[in-house]
């Protein structure tokens, strides 16, 4: 049966040009109008779709092309998208940037495109003024698209009006604009916008921004275009439960460790597991009874000094791992698995050290491949992944290849019966097999208990 599912996708001029902002100022003020709604991010990026969650109140979800085909996006769309509700999809980067610089496969236009979502451009114009009709003329005829408007980023209501008139040039309707709101400003480092945790009066922001937005953003006609999208047919494939029985994995989730894509937990509890979250900053040991652990990425360099503190937690999952416990530590997880991370304690599961770096290290869409038989696959087995981190080990492993779409390889990953880690975040939806296997290797150790 069709969804209506009615849907917008808020893409961007560049990366900067406050997609994110729009995007949360957006979602708050539908959301205080009573529309029922549902957040995505384009990419694989985790501190957007903290921000989207923290308007409206639903975790926000991942939609990625280079981890999904087109047919599992609209799936995936339909099935979070609320009935008589509204989906707002916020881009990543620039509209056509993909997974390389001659293609834009994975861009926000190529999902666009084949899930049928009109597409709002969102442009900051310092600058500029004629040339801010040139650059969006180009936007709208540069490739198959389906733009319908832009609205303007950080232009004041007093320049709103002259602005507006240059923008119409480039034949796009103009829903309006967002002003410079001071107050709500969200600062940034290393790997982006600092996390909507840290952020101790988010909620206040979050509320200016809305109040900017009813007044300086078209928001009627922001809905009447996302119900002109078509009908999804796509139904979402759910994977069996794989066992009968209660698997609890343990996930590491505070300000340490907080990069996860939502559609990882839904998929892992589709098959059965039960996720039960602690803090390795404040918890003193792993929950009781865990029967798989799941160390995500994160900020765990920002935390050294609590981390190791947390002598009782460190022990304890040296000890888990070393026993056996089935395993996956993603990126800031696989650092905090060494013996030293910016030369503090960390676990000690891994012998080795770990450093932060002044620049990013290879970085960006993979596909592993395992060289092995492992925790997660038998030896041939491939997963579609990303990279984006400015540390440095020289534990990288070798469970795995590492290859990016251009063909550069590399070495990546420590793996076992029992362990996967690593710096790349896996996407179990685009191998569900890698999922099942952790939560039967889990099952094992639930049986044993």
């Amino acid at each position: 049966m069709a969804n209506d599912a009615a849907r917008l996708l808020l893409g961007g001029t560049g990366s900067g040009c406050g997609k994110t902002t729009v995007t949360s100022a957006v979602l708050r003020a539908l959301a205080r109008r009573g529309e029922k709604l549902h957040a995505f991010k384009c990419g694989p990026d985790y501190i957007d779709p903290m921000f989207h969650t923290a308007a409206i109140g639903v975790p926000s979800r991942n939609l990625d092309l280079f981890f999904v085909e087109g047919k599992t996006a609209r799936a995936m769309l339909a099935d979070c998208i609320p009935a008589g509700g509204v989906g707002v999809v916020e881009g990543a980067m620039g509209f056509y940037d993909g997974v390389s610089g001659d293609t834009d496969e994975a861009s926000a236009a190529h999902l666009a495109r084949e899930t049928e979502t009109p597409a709002v451009l969102v442009a900051r114009p310092r600058g500029q003024s004629l040339s801010l009709a040139a650059e969006l003329s180009g936007f709208r005829t540069f490739g198959e698209n389906t733009l319908a408007g832009v609205v303007l980023n950080d232009v004041s209501r007093a320049m709103y009006p002259y602005y507006k008139k240059i923008a119409e040039k480039a034949g796009l309707r103009v829903f309006g604009h967002l002003p410079p709101v001071a107050e709500a400003a969200i600062p940034d480092r290393h790997l982006g916008l600092v996390t909507a945790g840290e952020i101790e009066d988010l909620q206040r922001k979050l509320d200016l921004l809305a109040d900017a937005a009813e007044s300086c953003i078209d928001l009627d006609g922001l809905v009447a275009l996302a119900h002109r999208a078509p009908p999804l047919m796509d139904k979402l494939e759910t994977p069996p439960p794989v066992t009968a029985g209660t698997v609890r994995i343990a996930v590491a989730r505070d300000e340490a460790f907080c990069f996860y894509y939502e559609d990882n937990f839904d998929l892992l509890r589709a098959m059965g597991a039960t996720l039960v979250f602690f803090s390795p900053l404040r918890d003193r040991a792993l929950p009781a009874g865990a029967d798989g652990l799941y160390l995500g990425g994160g900020y765990p360099e920002l935390h050294a000094d609590a981390l190791q503190k947390n002598k009782s937690m460190r022990e304890s999952v040296r000890r888990a791992v070393a026993g056996g416990l089935p395993t996956v530590a993603e990126c800031g997880g696989f650092l905090y698995l060494h013996q030293t991370l910016c030369g503090r304690a960390m676990a000690g599961a891994l012998c080795g050290a770990a450093d932060m770096t002044a620049r990013l290290q290879p970085f960006g869409y993979v596909t592993l491949y395992a060289a092995r038989d492992n925790l997660l696959c038998p030896a041939g087995g491939q997963i579609r992944a990303h990279e984006f981190h400015y540390a440095a080990s020289g534990l990288a492993g070798y469970g795995f290849t590492a290859r990016k779409p251009n063909g550069r390889a590399w070495p990546s990953a420590v793996s076992s019966p029992t362990l996967y880690a690593g710096f790349p975040h896996l996407y179990f939806r685009s191998n569900p097999l890698f999922a099942e296997n952790f939560i039967r290797r889990c099952a094992g150790m639930e049986a044993k208990r």
